[in-house]
């Protein structure tokens, strides 16, 4: 029960990024939160699976954690991704 809690903290970090971070024209006000919330869940069933107590601060570290990384990465690093790939497409289509 208490994943969903930490899905719904991990959706609201991934929001925060998204507000906070420039270039987020590049990429859906969803995408932060959910890769954010889909990655804190796949962290905390896994160390659930391994044995770790919903107590133990450890797993809300490391499953936010991720979530944290994940959406951070995600924000740094598409707005130039996107960018490039708009310019190698309107490269293309002005050619044609």
């Amino acid at each position: 029960m208490q994943i969903l809690y930490a899905i719904a903290i991990a959706a609201v970090i991934g929001l925060i990024v998204w507000a906070a971070v420039p270039g987020r024209a590049s990429y859906g006000a969803g995408l932060a939160p959910a890769l954010a919330a889909g990655v804190a869940a796949v962290v905390w069933a896994a160390l659930t699976w391994v044995g770790w107590d919903w107590s133990n601060l450890a797993l809300w570290l490391a499953s936010l954690g991720t979530g944290l990384v994940a959406v951070l990465v995600l924000a740094l690093v598409t707005p130039g991704a996107r960018r490039r790939a708009d310019d190698a497409f309107f490269e293309r289509a002005r050619r044609a």
